[in-house]
């Protein structure tokens, strides 16, 4: 993956987050742009996500981040989820002060997360599981 304002393409590994019942994202964070500036850094744009736009980060704070996608992702009749994509650099491209402010990024991560969804991390892993144990078996 190349770093900079290229037109690179990037291969998207979006994780869709639940809110905890009874509550709604637009309620735990009204203002989703400022919220991700204040997390991981200014916004420098937006991409289309099953038609909803996130916002995008493209030169994170943190060293540790490539690129950030984040945003609400509507769906009809249901509650909105959080929709998530952390690109993080190769480790070995790190140098040691950038390896240092790992720690910082997965805090970052975890404390963004938890104010969206209001679910900490072993409840967010728990969701996820039961959501991939919940799909139908795709025919072979």
């Amino acid at each position: 993956m190349k770093r900079g304002k290229h037109s690179a393409v990037y291969v998207t590994a979006m994780k869709e987050y639940k809110m905890r019942r009874g509550e709604h994202l637009e309620e735990r964070v009204p203002d989703m742009k400022a919220t991700v500036e204040e997390y991981f850094g200014p916004v420098t744009g937006t991409e289309e996500y099953k038609g909803s736009d996130l916002y995008v980060v493209d030169e994170p704070d943190n060293p540790v981040f490539e690129r950030i996608v984040v945003g609400a992702v509507q769906y009809s009749g249901k509650k909105d989820k959080l929709a998530v994509d952390f690109v993080e650099r190769d480790p070995t491209e790190l140098g040691p002060d950038e390896l240092e402010a790992a720690g910082d990024a997965v805090s970052a991560k975890n404390d963004f997360l938890l104010e969206a969804t209001a679910r900490d991390a072993k409840s967010r892993r728990d969701s996820l599981k039961r959501s991939v144990e919940d799909d139908p078996e795709p025919n072979v």
